[in-house]
């Protein structure tokens, strides 16, 4: 069949060209553009040509148009992504409120906008023996060093291995003693790893990889305690895909990607493994995502965008760690990875198998419901057991004059594991930007009367803030539940606890990991190898440290404040303390010694703490789930987040406050949706960026979401240019 026209998306993140713009397909293109191809058009008035992506293809157009511009190239040899695709771009700019741009990105090969093409170098072979006034000793060593042929060098591996000028290089090319040829470079990782052997599954572990291989597709979670073998499932899983000659793709939290996983399955399937993450150079990311295109490799293990990654024949998609925050993307668009392995699996007729040992509420809600099979392992691997739990009350630390912020428990603890050579991990969640404001001597926390969410301090004005409601107070001198004046605005870094760390303990090596110290490509790895190998004794660090790391050295595990996470001005925050401690936990012990871990906290009685002490978390579930059914958060109901930023903080609040109305007034015959704001955001300046936000909460058909969004856009029509739109479904946070 023979198009004339094409329906295109321009490479432009205005929210204002959102949609399909028609071009004419020139005689010398029909039949040649195919739905996914890149290609060259003119665009706007002054007819600059540039990227726009194919979705559609026409015989004729539906109503005549006066002028049509024609498209003048194809960027590049092949589609970038296939019809079938089309399905996975219009659903997530439906769900995620997104733009058809931000959605095409993720599939498309990271960089080729930016110019990123496959790198190529040119190589130089030795043609013949060196005679005449070439002849020169040095370059006789290289011809009786490389022999006929046998050597291939790029120009600067010859100068750098010989000692030889790019001149005299050139010099023997142009006389026809060293002959070029150019060939591609594969950027890939070339490190070895050592061999990984398969392990005999115990019991539990073999039924859960039984029940997932009994069926042809499914969606599974898999819920086992830390340490009882998810891993080794995963491995067996994807050897029998391969067996099958079928695709997998593994995802791994962000933060916890580069070592310890991709270690065990290089060590297991050999280097022939895509690995895709955010720290490797678009060049980089673009090498795998062409490797996979050609069939040349048939796993992938990576972050939340390796889901996008090209496979024929996909047979599995597994995510583990599924509870993790970093699956959801914090970018437009704002997708969860979790919701779109479920699309790209029921499309693809593959199995979905979400793992961790602290299913999100949202997963074990679902599987509760009969939508996922439930797959438990209830016992560690060897017959390990769970480290033992202590709790510390900080409040009686403060009471017996102990300022410190290690308490006599735990300072006892450490020096009594280093004196045995073993190691130690202190845990400090030190995410986000906000303190709590909280009673050192009852424990009372601030909280907003409306919402029970913890009130946010902020010192521009002087008042604890809600920022889901807008609802402010002022800060008071003495805490309204015991009259004391011990009003503190709770915040400690992981920089502080290293100085403490070392003052209390100066014969100690330590490690320190978070966002300062793994700024660099290698950073994570070399921290997590060098803790491996014994060269500290202890490792302080962040959230990035409280899963999926395996060290059988560490016996004891020390949460200086378990609090900063309970008391974040969020619904999820008692979740993600029991998640966190409960993770954190099951880095002690994990060989044949045992383990040992101290939590310190203000709030002993709080039910997320006391049931990670025991490791329930049915307990947990049962009590957290009422909690969110009564306030209608999710899964219950759902969030949109509207977010406006913008340098002029009037203009900001003029439309947003006009965008209010709007909503309000298309919600009135709407008794499923309510509305809170419009109200500054936690964070409510960035980069000279003034921030308001409006939440939706309720149910949201895409019909709804869509006409909601269309207000939106309409309200900043005029604005666009300074006004600038998030658009966030379910939000992890709401800073």
């Amino acid at each position: 069949m023979e198009y004339k026209y094409a329906g295109v998306v321009v490479n432009n993140e205005s929210i204002m060209v959102d949609k399909l713009f028609t071009y004419k397909i020139p005689e010398e293109l029909k039949g040649i553009i195919q739905i996914g191809h890149r290609v060259k058009v003119p665009f706007g008035l002054g007819n600059k040509l540039i990227d726009a992506f194919v979705l559609e293809l026409k015989e004729d157009l539906e109503k005549k148009i006066p002028y049509i511009k024609s498209i003048k190239a194809i960027c590049d040899d092949f589609p970038l992504f296939k019809e079938s695709d089309l399905n996975l771009i219009n659903m997530m700019k439906e769900r995620y409120l997104a733009t058809y741009i931000d959605c095409i990105k993720l599939i498309i090969p990271t960089g080729i906008t930016k110019g990123i093409r496959k790198k190529t170098a040119d190589l130089l072979y030795v043609k013949s023996p060196l005679e005449g006034k070439y002849c020169k000793s040095p370059y006789i060593e290289i011809y009786n060093t490389v022999k006929i042929n046998a050597g291939i060098y790029t120009k600067s591996a010859l100068s750098n291995n010989f000692g030889y000028s790019l001149s005299s290089i050139n010099t023997l090319i142009k006389h026809d003693i060293l002959t070029t040829e150019e060939t591609v470079i594969d950027r890939l990782d070339s490190r070895q790893y050592n061999i990984y052997s398969a392990k005999v599954l115990n019991d539990e572990q073999q039924r859960v990889v039984k029940s997932i291989l009994s069926k042809n597709t499914g969606k599974f979670l898999l819920h086992g305690v830390t340490g009882s073998g998810k891993t080794e499932v995963y491995l067996h899983l994807v050897d029998k895909m391969l067996a099958e000659g079928k695709d997998s793709i593994v995802l791994v939290p962000e933060i916890s990607l580069t070592p310890q996983m991709v270690e065990r399955f290089k060590g297991r399937f050999g280097n022939n493994i895509s690995v895709f993450h955010s720290k490797m150079s678009d060049g980089e990311r673009f090498d795998e995502w062409m490797r996979i295109k050609k069939g040349k490799t048939k796993i992938a293990i990576g972050a939340r965008s390796a889901l996008f990654l090209p496979f024929e024949n996909l047979g599995i998609i597994i995510i583990d760690e599924e509870h993790e925050n970093s699956y959801k993307s914090e970018s437009n668009p704002k997708y969860d990875a979790r919701e779109v392995a479920e699309f790209i699996a029921e499309r693809k007729g593959c199995k979905l198998v979400l793992g961790t040992a602290t299913p999100s509420l949202d997963s074990y809600y679902r599987a509760k419901l009969g939508e996922f099979e439930l797959l438990e392992i209830k016992n560690r691997v060897d017959n390990a057991k769970l480290p033992n739990m202590t709790l510390v009350d900080m409040r009686e630390e403060l009471a017996n004059k102990n300022k410190s912020i290690f308490s006599v428990k735990l300072h006892s603890a450490i020096n009594e594991t280093l004196a045995r050579g073993e190691q130690i991990i202190l845990f400090l969640n030190r995410r986000g930007f906000s303190n709590f404001v909280s009673c050192r001597k009852c424990g009372f926390v601030y909280k907003c009367k409306q919402c029970d969410i913890t009130l946010t301090y902020h010192r521009e004005d002087n008042l604890m803030h809600c920022h889901y409601c807008g609802y402010r107070e002022p800060t008071q001198s003495k805490c309204p539940k015991c009259s004391s004046k011990y009003i503190k605005y709770f915040g400690i870094g992981t920089e502080r606890v290293e100085e403490e760390v070392k003052k209390h303990f100066p014969k100690a090596k330590t490690l320190r990991m978070d966002m300062d110290t793994t700024r660099k490509k290698n950073s994570y790895i070399d921290i997590y190898e060098s803790f491996k190998r014994g060269e500290a004794q202890i490792l302080i660090g962040t959230q990035m440290i409280a899963k999926g790391l395996d060290f059988p050295n560490v016996t004891l595990v020390g949460v200086l404040a378990a609090d900063l996470t309970l008391n974040l001005p969020d619904y999820k925050s008692a979740e993600r303390t029991f998640q966190l401690l409960t993770q954190v936990s099951g880095r002690a012990g994990r060989s044949s010694k045992t383990g040992e871990v101290i939590i310190q906290t203000y709030t002993p009685d709080h039910y997320s703490i006391q049931f990670s002490l025991t490791n329930d978390y049915n307990g947990f579930y049962n009590e957290e789930i009422k909690i969110r059914e009564d306030m209608n958060y999710p899964p219950f109901k759902e969030m949109i987040n509207i977010n406006l930023s913008c340098k002029k903080e009037k203009l900001l609040i003029s439309t947003i406050k006009s965008l209010g109305i709007k909503i309000q007034d298309f919600l009135k015959s709407n008794n499923e949706i309510s509305m809170l704001g419009p109200c500054p955001c936690a964070i409510s300046k960035i980069k000279d960026m003034y921030r308001w936000q409006i939440i939706l909460k309720g149910e949201f058909p895409f019909d709804t979401a869509g006409k909601i969004k269309n207000i939106v856009y309409e309200e900043l029509k005029d604005v666009y240019t300074e006004v600038k739109l998030n658009l966030d479904v379910n939000p992890n946070n709401l800073t």
